[in-house]
């Protein structure tokens, strides 16, 4: 029997792609969210070909071309020389080598722009404001007021719907903290590039800058061990914690620092990952994004795996009944998301390199041309999700 209805929990990015994506075939999704206003935290992201091509798909990126900016270049630099190490084309070579551009923008304009495709389709449903106890699809379908087909948990690390699916992963604390905030261009230090997006690299540190256009702002990440963790992102770090920070990012340049020392509001934002678990209980429950499988943001790709989880899962529930779907899902989802993890603990190692390693690091990577790493990118960009 065709799937006719669907519950999604969360309204976040993997929660407004999927509803787009169910109603693309036809499917009518319920869409819960406990917050009564949505109001995307955070700052920027990094949104590469793989997942803009979706976006286009669905109709909104272009609402996205006219605020977002595409980097010319993604550069690695080393956070004390400032030398440069290496660097991977991006602008008019990424809409070329992987067929879809490769933009940064802030993610309340993403949201945004999802939010409205989906209150302008007449098959989306949209419920604000639900402090809902999901035990099992009756909750749900009272308050959607019709036969919900099955449920899709797309709401983060501390996911409800994982009372649904025995055996769901579990978040573990990583061990690092992402220190989060902006910068007006106009008060900008002169080493953050206005055109690219740039990964500074330090010993067991690294901060990452881009521009936000719509906001005319930088959007600054900064990475580095912690302790302390706890569940309450986005809130100012206190003195101890700011003082872990500095340490973090001692030796590196001065303008850097005193960057960091200025920022008295950088968002706390301990960072964890997922265990291995279920993604769904065979039946009528499934998780996408990082409910399913949170990893660290080594690789810029947290948005992009939640927009190709939405897609990819949307074109398998067409057709199908749920169970089969699902299982299709995860196997043709699990490897990729296998290798992407391994591609981010990579990428941690050689960030966070010190010494020796860290020089042959930068020795290797200044040999190879930008074409060379661009194409060590082509598994990542240029693939084209399923829907």
């Amino acid at each position: 029997m065709p799937i006719k209805a669907a519950a999604i929990i969360g309204a976040g990015i993997a929660g407004l792609t999927a509803a787009l994506a169910l109603a693309r075939h036809g499917i009518a999704p319920d869409i819960f969210e406990q917050a009564e206003v949505l109001t995307e935290v955070g700052a920027g992201l990094q949104i590469s070909p793989n997942a803009s091509r979706i976006l286009d798909t669905l109709g909104v990126l272009d609402k996205l071309r006219s605020v977002w900016l595409e980097p010319e270049e993604v550069r690695l630099v080393s956070g004390s020389s400032l030398r440069p190490v290496a660097l991977v084309p991006c602008g008019k070579f990424a809409r070329e080598r992987w067929g879809a551009p490769y933009g940064t923008a802030h993610r309340a304009t993403l949201q945004k722009a999802l939010l409205d495709a989906v209150t302008g389709n007449t098959l989306c449903r949209l419920h604000l404001g639900r402090h809902i106890d999901i035990k099992n699809m009756l909750a749900l379908e009272e308050i959607a007021g019709r036969k919900l087909d099955l449920v899709i948990g797309a709401d983060g690390v501390w996911s409800k719907a994982h009372a649904m699916v025995p055996g769901a992963p579990s978040p573990l604390f990583s061990g690092n903290i992402a220190w989060r905030f902006s910068i007006p261009e106009a008060v900008a230090p002169s080493v953050l590039s206005k055109t690219s997006v740039t990964a500074f690299l330090g010993p067991s540190s690294h901060l990452v800058c881009y521009p936000i256009r719509e906001n005319a702002a930088f959007n600054i990440v900064a990475i580095v061990s912690g302790s302390g963790a706890s569940r309450d992102w986005g809130a100012a770090g206190n003195k101890t914690q700011r003082e872990q920070m500095l340490r973090g990012f001692s030796g590196w340049n001065r303008t850097i620092l005193q960057m960091l020392e200025a920022q008295e509001q950088a968002s706390f934002w301990p960072l964890y990952e997922m265990k291995a678990g279920r993604w769904h209980n065979g039946s009528d429950t499934i998780l996408i994004g990082d409910a399913a499988h949170a990893m660290m943001p080594f690789a810029a790709q947290g948005a992009a795996m939640a927009i190709e989880d939405a897609f990819e899962l949307a074109g398998m529930l067409s057709g199908r009944e749920p169970a089969e779907a699902f299982e299709l899902y995860e196997r043709h989802r699990a490897p990729r998301i296998s290798r992407l993890r391994q591609r981010a603990a990579f990428n941690q190692f050689a960030y966070h390199a010190r010494g020796p390693i860290r020089l042959a690091r930068d020795l290797v990577l200044s040999l190879r041309p930008p074409q060379s790493l661009a194409a060590d990118m082509d598994w990542i960009y240029g693939y084209r999700a399923i829907g």
